[in-house]
């Protein structure tokens, strides 16, 4: 018998909180063991399922959860919120009871709109309780993006910050509105609910029926970076029950204290300050900031004794720039996700903290299906092996066959894996495209290794052909982002009437370089140094890049202005 209790093939017998905790417990008896989790993890596929009532609430009554943190918010004012186990499922027993008498109803759509503060996990909890369809929305925002989501949505009940609710005076619709008071929430105006109100209603919460697992939880709007947002659907078991794989690769365990640097309204806020961490039965830590202070976060991290650190890649390179030995204490699990990270963060991080930050690759329609789990070999480059629960294949560009060792990365849907979206909400023509053929094909490219790790080469629309060579703009990215000038880059095909198309970079500068002749110069040389020849970027622009409110680049509007064309721009061939 190994810690947890599992060894072998996991029961399916037994009540939902059994059969999940029966999952959980064999990962973390095998957490540093992938052969063998892979092996013997297997999905708890219960018929019923509702994690608020059947996971988090009877965890919560466990002695030992009961007084230890769920959640540990620090302002950037020094002011500190901390909630216990017990206090979470009591405050969301409340606000479940307090929505349910504002009408609130099984299968009813809310819109949260919420900082990271304590409401937004109150409602997330409450809502899952009352069976009702969370559709996450960041603060950031307008009017525009939200009248969108009320309307494809079909909200009926919105949730948002008083300061936010302005933003909803230009969005029709007859929907509950529900505003957050207090700190910077201002007051509830006009025609709005008191959220405060929620404090006084009963502690006790009886469910008005059962879950099933099927039923829809959470719908997600996608960052459209290349098109229109879709609408994700995600249901009571492929989130919460998927993203025991999210707790796998992070390496949580209980009683670690988790700081992961996303934005609310978007998946990865639910898969590393939710879902993961609770699964682990860890403290969900957050320190809230107007200004990126490196400082100030490594302070933080030691003052809270921070144990396993999530962040995208631009939030690494910010760290890199400061004096990473200002962190007394490194975390003990370090992770990045939403883009590839260059190999250069990796190796300054390990040189620094003594720990190797590890690689993970899913989507909003997914948890992470592919990561460098605890305790394995980190191949440079490698976002590593899929993981247990997720079969893999790479699907020839060409012929759609498996097998590939350079192909669409997709998931076999013959062994369905829990932690896939049930589909595109409202648009079957797009959900069929994706599960077309057996799989769920993610439109990103990769690239198998003989040992099984995959290294990510590209989204299928962004990589391109220069005189027939295929060119992945992350690889030349990475290679631009090793030069001290670089803080950003991104690389589009500029037309080219002998080549077809030639790499343009789009470069945000580090600070103290100055755009010019003269630094272009410098990057067409690094450019020529570390890339082969058909790889070189031939053309160069110092710009900020255009992102989603989810901070990931938009590349479609920079092919759109390079084909327009830009008296800005460099040649290589003028500054040789």
């Amino acid at each position: 018998m190994t810690a947890g209790g599992t060894t072998g093939p996991l029961p399916q017998a037994g009540d939902a909180h059994q059969q999940f905790r029966a999952a959980r417990d064999f990962l973390l008896a095998h957490r540093e063991d992938y052969r063998a989790a892979r092996d013997g993890f297997v999905w708890p596929r219960p018929e019923r399922f509702n994690w608020a009532l059947d996971w988090f609430d009877r965890i919560a009554a466990d002695p030992a959860n009961t007084g230890r943190p769920a959640l540990h918010i620090v302002e950037e004012d020094g002011s500190r919120t901390l909630c216990t186990f017990g206090d979470m499922a009591a405050r969301s027993n409340r606000a479940a009871n307090w929505l349910r008498a504002r009408g609130v109803r099984a299968g009813d759509r809310i819109v949260v709109m919420l900082g990271n503060q304590v409401e937004l996990w109150e409602t997330a909890l409450a809502a899952m309780k009352l069976r009702a369809v969370v559709i996450p929305a960041t603060p950031l925002l307008g009017t525009l993006d939200l009248r969108d989501r009320v309307e494809r949505g079909g909200a009926r009940h919105v949730i948002a910050r008083a300061a936010d609710a302005p933003k909803f005076e230009g969005v029709p619709g007859d929907y509950t509105r529900i505003a957050v008071t207090g700190g910077a929430g201002g007051a509830a105006p006009a025609g709005w609910h008191d959220y405060a109100d929620a404090l006084a209603s009963p502690d006790a919460f009886e469910p008005d029926g059962p879950t099933a697992a099927d039923d829809p939880l959470m719908l997600y709007f996608t960052s459209g970076t290349t098109a229109r947002p879709k609408l994700v659907e995600h249901t009571h078991v492929s989130y919460p029950i998927g993203h025991l794989a999210t707790m796998y690769w992070i390496g949580l365990k209980p009683g670690d204290v988790h700081l992961n640097i996303a934005s609310p309204g978007w998946a990865k806020h639910a898969w590393s300050n939710l879902f993961g961490p609770w699964n682990a039965e860890a403290t969900v830590f957050i320190h809230n900031y107007t200004r990126f202070d490196a400082a100030r976060l490594m302070a933080e991290m030691d003052a809270s004794a921070v144990t396993s650190f999530c962040a995208p890649p631009t939030v690494w390179r910010m760290l890199i720039q400061a004096d990473l030995k200002q962190l007394r204490t490194p975390p003990r699990e370090v992770v990045a996700a939403g883009e590839p990270l260059n190999p250069e963060v990796i190796e300054t991080v390990r040189r620094e903290w003594g720990v190797t930050i590890r690689d993970g690759f899913g989507q909003t329609e997914t948890a992470v299906q592919v990561a460098n789990s605890p305790g394995q070999l980190v191949k440079a480059g490698s976002m590593g092996r899929p993981l247990p629960g997720f079969t893999v294949e790479l699907l020839d560009p060409v012929t759609g066959e498996p097998g590939a060792s350079e192909g669409e990365i997709s998931l076999v849907l013959a062994e369905r894996p829990v932690g896939l979206m049930t589909g595109y909400n409202g648009d079957p023509e797009r959900t069929a495209e994706a599960m077309a053929g057996g799989y769920y094909r993610t439109g990103d490219i990769g690239a198998r290794d003989a040992d099984g790790y995959i290294t990510y080469v590209g989204r299928s629309d962004d990589v391109f052909k220069a005189s027939d060579y295929k060119i992945s703009p992350f690889e030349l990215e990475s290679a631009l982002l090793e030069h001290e000038a670089v803080a950003e880059a991104a690389v589009v095909p500029a037309p080219d009437p002998l080549r077809l198309a030639v790499p343009k970079a789009y470069v945000v500068l580090a600070e103290g370089w100055e755009p010019g002749p003269d630094t272009a110069k410098v990057l067409f040389e690094h450019s020529r140094a570390v890339l082969a020849p058909y790889k070189r970027v031939r053309r160069l622009e110092f710009a900020e890049l255009p992102k989603t409110v989810s901070g990931k680049i938009r590349r479609i509007e920079l092919r759109e202005r390079t084909a327009a064309g830009s008296a800005e721009e460099y040649s290589e061939g003028d500054l040789a």
